[in-house]
């Protein structure tokens, strides 16, 4: 198990920098995941080509059912796509059905065990539930496998996925729930402080796995940060500034690394208000960046764990391999940033699409 230890910083008016350009204060020596995958703190993007090849959009689209399950076996002439509400016909869908038609670099999920948001009882109840799911079947796992801890130190991380359920039990058994530095006292200080931590160690996560080139399932179990509304949150229009550039590399990372995003949790604070596209920085609010929101619009979903956690993860991770590559050519931009919102539905009654909800496209 390896540590990557950091310590927070209270931004003054809510500046975010952990995905453009900046280092939280106080940032403790040592390689977080994003500097591991490539040293330099970013993820490398690739070499630019044509403009059409710029342009050109891939998205994992999972279709499921009234009852949730997923649904494979759809053909091209299945689906809709909508970029602003304007049909595109020229697009392309490859179906994955996990057994047939497999991806040639096998999916992976990451389960995210948060301890700076939630209190320390209901983590170790959760921790005991993950390691619960990774025992079952002999310790056979369906796919690679990782469980992260998200401390306020840091997040502990072991060394590589795994279909090894009961190595993987053991090592989340053993997993350091002590360290807490983030002001629990409560009030507006405290709740910023948690904000801004989560969102640079998730920062990490998504440059992270956005380097690898398989599709990767994020069980974040809880729900999350703070969403910082209420007349009590003052914002600065740098502030918009910088939030309105983190949601649009989330949502180019997330969808370019192939990472769908799900918030499993017995409850969840009210997020629905943030969902509608954000177009401009003068509308990016804290709340945009929620992560119920970023899963919803990253094509994963929010689930109700209820009382059954290990039944939660269990319908989630179906969604791994059986899902549908969607390819089409982004439109040309008249400024940085345009914001498209996209729509792929289902001709067939009954059926629900869920995928990256929209695209910034460039000049």
């Amino acid at each position: 198990m390896k540590t990557i230890r950091f310590f927070p910083a209270l931004i003054s008016g809510l500046v975010l920098m952990g995905m453009a350009q900046a280092r939280l204060a106080g940032q403790a020596a040592g390689q977080s995941p994003a500097t591991q995958a490539n040293g330099a703190g970013r993820a490398a993007r690739p070499a630019q080509g044509s403009a059409l090849d710029e342009r050109r959009i891939t998205m994992d689209v999972v279709v499921t059912d009234k009852t949730g399950k997923p649904v494979t076996g759809l053909e091209r002439g299945d689906f809709t796509l909508l970029d602003n509400n304007r049909g595109d016909e020229n697009f392309t869908v490859e179906g994955m059905d996990g057994v047939t038609h497999r991806d040639a670099r096998p999916a992976e999920a990451i389960i995210v065990l948060d301890a700076v948001n939630q209190g320390h009882d209901l983590v170790v109840y959760q921790r005991q539930e993950v390691a619960k799911f990774l025992r079952q079947n002999g310790g056979r796992l369906a796919m690679p496998t990782s469980v992260f801890l998200f401390t306020d130190t840091g997040v502990q991380v072991q060394p590589r996925p795994t279909t090894d359920g009961n190595a993987l039990a053991a090592t989340v058994e053993k997993m350091d729930l002590s360290w807490r530095f983030v002001d629990r006292r409560g009030g507006e200080a405290g709740r910023i402080d948690q904000f801004l931590l989560s969102l640079k160690l998730f920062s990490e996560i998504v440059e992270s796995e956005a380097t690898k080139p398989n599709r990767k399932v994020v069980i974040w179990v809880g729900p999350g940060w703070p969403l910082l509304g209420g007349t009590s949150f003052v914002s600065t229009s740098k502030a918009q500034k910088e939030r309105f550039a983190a949601i649009v590399e989330f949502t180019r990372k997330m969808r370019e690394g192939r990472i769908s995003l799900y918030s499993a949790s017995k409850d969840f604070t009210l997020y629905t208000e943030y969902l509608g596209g954000v177009k401009t920085a003068r509308e990016a609010e804290a709340g945009n960046l929620g992560l119920a929101v970023l899963a919803t619009r990253s094509g994963g979903s929010v689930v109700s764990t209820g009382s059954d956690l290990v039944g939660a993860i269990e319908r989630i991770l179906p969604e791994a391999n059986a899902y549908y590559r969607l390819r089409f050519d982004g439109a040309p931009a008249g400024r940085a940033d345009e914001y498209h919102e996209l729509k792929v539905m289902v001709k067939q009654a009954g059926l629900t699409a869920r995928s990256p909800s929209c695209y910034y496209a460039q000049p």
